[in-house]
């Protein structure tokens, strides 16, 4: 019988919103589709929901991977010299965090996935600039989903990724081209230090990046692979891979 003492804890750091205007301190907020993929997968997901930076030092040894999570809310424009936009839904206690983590889970070799507002955590924390409404750049698509629209059609392909031949996403993907979804109205700009593009969408924006030299599996993507990832081949390859990762990093950590 498998020993559940040491199946691959994950990391995924969650939202924070004022749903009640009562209430001032507000919710800790993770949607469910990333902690089921990450269940579906053979992984406990794990939140540390008051975690601040200081605390990194002792909470990452617990864990063997780290998930960042996509979120309606944006990295704060302040993280990369720009000024928030008057209609920014913003989270700064994940930013104060995850800018910090992101940077931990490299130098501690700590197996590390970016979706959608995670890829570009990674990017602002490692130097990066962001577009801050992609559909207003010359020559970009509009990247954002039909809100007006069920969840199925939100999450549906909509666009291309060219993806660079040799890269783990090819591999992934069984070829150089692959079919994403795209819920995102910030992208990528300038690439933070050490970021290497291998997936990108029609219009040029880089939508899958992999960190140089990293130690362990270090990636970020736009899209969100975790939406239905048994029923979309490529996405499900990326996710076993983060997952054997965590395996493996599972088991050299001490108990």
């Amino acid at each position: 019988m498998p020993d559940a003492s040491r199946k691959p804890l994950v990391w995924l750091p969650a939202c924070h919103r004022n749903l009640d205007l009562g209430d001032p301190g507000g919710y800790t907020v993770l949607a469910d589709r990333y902690a089921a993929a990450v269940t579906d997968l053979g992984l406990q997901p794990v939140l540390f929901p008051m975690a601040e930076a200081a605390d990194i030092a002792c909470l990452l040894p617990m864990v063997d991977g780290v998930l960042l999570t996509g979120s309606p809310s944006n990295v704060e424009a302040t993280h990369f010299g720009a000024t928030a936009l008057p209609t920014d839904l913003l989270d700064p206690r994940r930013d104060k965090l995850t800018m910090h983590l992101v940077r931990a889970a490299l130098v501690g070799g700590v197996p590390l996935l970016g979706v959608c507002r995670g890829l570009q955590e990674i990017n602002v924390a490692l130097g990066g600039t962001l577009h801050q409404t992609l559909h207003d750049q010359p020559g970009m698509m509009d990247h954002r989903e039909p809100e007006s629209e069920d969840l199925a059609v939100q999450f549906a392909d909509r666009h291309e990724v060219l993806l660079e031949p040799g890269s783990a996403f090819a591999q992934w993907a069984a070829g150089t081209r692959a079919m994403v979804n795209s819920l995102h109205g910030q992208g990528l700009n300038r690439l933070g230090e050490g970021l290497v593009p291998e997936a990108h969408a029609p219009d040029g924006l880089v939508e899958g990046v992999r960190v140089s030299g990293a130690s362990a599996f270090a990636y970020g993507v736009q899209w969100h692979p975790e939406w239905r990832h048994r029923e979309h081949a490529f996405n499900d390859r990326m996710l076993g891979a983060f997952a054997s990762a965590c395996r493996g990093h599972r088991a050299e950590r001490p108990v």
